[in-house]
């Protein structure tokens, strides 16, 4: 409604090219921009004039978004934008206190206040001795996250496809990478999980909970969109009803069996 001020975003969407006609949003790919920071300039804000409430995500990438925009479309520090790209992408090496913060939020991502209390931080500049242990306290609770994770991966099967599935978007997978985990899984990172199977094939599935997920590489030409008959999202990230799995098998020539 007429309250927005702008809506920035780099997830891939089949309604960009409509939404783009209204000056407020600033749509792109994942692949223009992997990350959202580099996208807010000193320009764009004050395109965008006073707003009351930002609203972001609550990942590495989000509140950096927020306290840039807060900052007025500046860095929050010298390369910050190259570590948000890093950091969402998972393509290069962040620096090391971009580490340290993206491990906090990856515990926190639920915790509105610690949130809130990082983006202030990235908004002063970041000299708060105080705050910077807490983001180490919160970041260490991830490593016995990922040990788990890690151990779960091990788990993954690599199903050979019949015949090379040819996505509508161009890519082209012949194996998948399956996890399910049939008892639901507890205290993974999902984002982990599916980046291990990612690196096993060329399509991680995974099951949980009722939920069935689908992910590849951002560069991969994948479309799972289409695939699955969805309307919008990211190509290459979708979650549906895990009914949806014996479709989704059909089409890529295989059995349910041919999962167990």
């Amino acid at each position: 409604g007429p309250r927005l001020a702008a809506w920035v975003d780099h997830h891939d969407h089949a309604l960009h090219a409509e939404y783009n006609k209204d000056p407020r949003f600033y749509l792109r790919s994942k692949q223009e921009h992997g990350a959202c920071p580099e996208m807010i300039t000193p320009e764009l804000v004050a395109r965008a004039g006073e707003v009351g409430t930002v609203v972001c995500h609550s990942d590495f990438d989000g509140l950096m978004s927020a306290a840039k925009w807060i900052r007025g479309g500046l860095e929050v520090y010298p390369g910050a934008d190259a570590d948000a790209c890093a950091v969402d992408t998972r393509i290069g090496i962040p620096s090391p206190n971009a580490k340290r913060i993206d491990r906090a939020t990856r515990v926190r991502i639920r915790d509105a206040g610690f949130c809130g209390l990082l983006v202030n931080h990235m908004v002063g500049g970041m000299k708060d001795a105080g705050i910077w242990r807490m983001i180490d306290e919160a970041g260490a609770e991830l490593d016995a996250v990922e040990a788990r994770t890690r151990e779960m991966a091990r788990r993954y099967r690599v199903v050979t496809l019949p015949a090379p599935w040819k996505s509508a978007a161009g890519g082209t997978a012949t194996r998948v990478a399956v996890l399910r985990l049939q008892e639901g899984g507890k205290g993974y990172d999902k984002t982990q999980l599916l980046l291990e199977g990612q690196a096993r094939a060329d399509i991680a599935l995974l099951t949980d909970k009722g939920n069935l997920t689908l992910a590849a590489s951002f560069t991969s030409g994948l479309d799972f969109l289409s695939l699955l008959g969805l309307s919008g999202g990211m190509p290459t990230l979708v979650s549906v009803p895990e009914t949806r799995v014996d479709k989704l098998l059909s089409i890529w020539g295989l059995r349910p069996g041919d999962l167990d």
